[in-house]
């Protein structure tokens, strides 16, 4: 539990005191009384102005529209420090809601009792509000207390409040378990001063966190005397006092993880005698016997170990791990429920199911015996009508036997066109074929066609450079003239081979126009073929569908149109174009 869930819980108890006409508001003046006191126990400095601004009046009375749990976490929870007086602020909570509480006449134990009682609630209760202490917890409470009297436990007595409990709730409000241990239910034959004595232990234990107390003499540290003290060990320190009054302490043995405790043999007339190492000092300690020095080495070494290990207390530990089991089987026992409510649900809904194919059987049993009544009664009627069908069927027959052979004759008739038309499909495809074969003699054509253009583009350019040639010369200075003279009769020359060259493939490409004429008639002869046939086929109703051309492969193309060649003439004609090119090079 944090520390502001343990002081969230005094105060509960206190604002419910101020709230006279449980509404869940309190007056603004009894608020600033109650802020001021907790400010005061808490050692944190009290802000009236911040009081003020937060409580301002309303037209409803001098109550807070927001509510007193804002003010209270920042201005108070917030700045709240583990260095306050527990006891002295659980007094001041105390205070102001036992006076409204608290029935001091019917009760057996005295009113500092009532606040160790009041205390242990707050350590055990539930962290939901309104607080409450739970069956097993007021159980493991009355069993410690009962121990701590040097009582025996009564199972037949608690069995009796849980039936009570059961009756009404399953818990105890806090005032509730002050009236339950104040009537004496549970101390019967106890005195008042042995019920103050075990819930004084039972305080001690829970509240101020003691895990061992007990006289024992300790060896002091100047005058080495042995001097007999009231030893307290709590978590993280041994306090020893003069006396079990705890009026007068004398010093705090401090504990931490590197603190050790061993036993030590008897000397100096001191018997039982152990050893606790601190960080700082050492102590000798002396038992009065053997059980109770092994008590107190084990409490100093668990503590030790507690330490080392950053646990809680063994008393906070413990009622961790009861609350954590008590989560977890109400969360079965709420898993149980709902698995029994769906098996509840499942089991109504087959009831519900099975009643209903109950009736649809009866149903079915009714109609069943109608349908029968119905089926003897139109038995004979479909005995007559059978016949009727039966020599209507035969009449059929016949007509469908007549007409599948009238049908097995048009079969015939049938495939024999069909006959008639593959082969005009076949002449059809021989056609095509003679067309494919004319318009790859056309590519031929027009690439050997394009290739020649070609050249002859590039003898013109070679020309007119060779005439450039001849104008830069003339430009020249009479110094050169002579020898330039020389160079414009070689270039003339090779003006001439080229001019010859040129006639050449002139000549040539007369001759592939002229092939290429041919093609173009081969091409329209297979073209007309073509139609003729596509018209006979058209004249078969249509029954086949013509095979077209594929698509013609990429085009070379000139700047005097498209020209088909073959690869092979493609690339007889670049050889001679190089050869012709390099000669005319030697040449100049």
């Amino acid at each position: 539990m944090t520390l502001r869930d343990e002081l969230l819980k005094s105060i509960w108890h206190a604002f419910t005191a101020l709230d006279v006409d449980k509404s869940g508001k309190v007056s603004k003046s009894q608020l600033k009384v109650l802020s001021h006191n907790l400010c005061t126990v808490l050692g944190i400095p009290h802000d009236p102005v911040a009081l003020e601004e937060h409580f301002k009046d309303d037209d409803e009375g001098p109550v807070s529209n927001q509510g007193y749990m804002p003010y209270l976490n920042k201005f108070i929870l917030d700045k709240a420090k583990d260095n306050f007086d527990r006891q002295e602020f659980n007094k001041m909570c105390w205070t102001l809601c036992s006076r409204k509480n608290l029935d001091q006449k019917q009760l057996f134990i005295s009113g500092d009792d009532a606040f160790k009682i009041w205390c242990i609630f707050n350590f055990l209760s539930e962290d939901r509000y309104p607080l409450s202490i739970v069956t097993e917890e007021i159980e493991y409470f009355l069993r410690k207390w009962t121990e701590a009297m040097g009582g025996s436990w009564v199972e037949e007595r608690f069995e009796d409040l849980k039936l009570q409990l059961n009756s009404k709730q399953q818990c105890l409000n806090v005032w509730e378990l002050i009236t339950l241990v104040g009537s004496g239910h549970f101390s019967k034959g106890m005195d008042q001063q042995t019920l103050s004595m075990g819930i004084n232990e039972v305080y001690q234990e829970l509240i101020l966190d003691v895990l061992k107390q007990g006289y024992m003499m300790k060896k002091g540290h100047k005058r080495k005397n042995w001097t007999e003290r009231w030893f307290v060990l709590k978590p993280g320190f041994i306090s020893y006092y003069v006396g079990e009054d705890l009026a007068e302490k004398k010093g705090d043995i401090p504990l931490d993880g590197s603190c050790t405790v061993e036993s030590l043999q008897d000397k100096e007339g001191k018997k039982c005698l152990f050893l606790i190492k601190s960080s700082q000092k050492s102590f000798e300690i002396s038992a009065s016997d053997k059980k109770k020095k092994q008590e107190w080495i084990q409490a100093i070494q668990t503590c030790v170990n507690l330490l080392r290990q950053g646990r809680p207390a063994p008393h906070c530990e413990a009622r961790q791990k009861r609350r954590d089991l008590r989560l977890k089987q109400q969360a079965e026992q709420e898993e149980l429920e709902l698995r029994m409510r769906e098996l509840q649900t499942a089991n109504e809904a087959k009831q519900l199911e099975l009643e209903n194919m109950r009736k649809a059987l009866e149903e079915a049993a009714a109609k069943a015996a109608e349908e029968e009544k119905k089926r003897l009664l139109t038995h004979t009627e479909l005995q007559d009508r059978y016949r009727v069908e039966l020599e209507r069927e035969k009449m059929v027959r016949q007509e469908m036997e007549e007409q599948v052979a009238q049908k097995s004759c048009e079969l015939e008739q049938y495939l024999q066109r069909v006959q008639e038309l593959e082969d005009m499909y076949h002449k059809l495809e021989e056609a095509l074929e003679e067309e494919k074969r004319a318009r790859q003699d056309e590519e031929t054509v027009r690439k050997l066609q394009a290739r020649l253009l070609e050249e002859e583009a590039e003898k013109r350019a070679e020309l007119e450079q060779i005439h450039l040639h001849q104008q830069r010369a003339i430009s020249q200075t009479e110094a050169e003239k002579q020898e330039l003279e020389k160079e414009r009769l070689a270039k003339e020359n090779a003006l001439k081979a080229a001019m010859q060259q040129l006639e050449e493939l002139e000549q040539e490409r007369q001759g592939a126009l002229e092939q290429y004429q041919t093609v173009m008639k081969k091409l329209e002869d297979a073209t007309n073929n073509t139609r003729t046939w596509k018209h006979k086929v058209a004249e078969q109703e249509g029954m086949l569908r013509l095979i077209q051309p594929g698509s013609k492969a990429p085009q070379k193309i000139t700047n005097w149109g498209p020209a088909a060649f073959s690869e092979a003439e493609l690339s007889l004609r670049e050889k001679q174009w190089q050869e012709m090119k390099n000669q005319a090079a030697q040449a100049q």
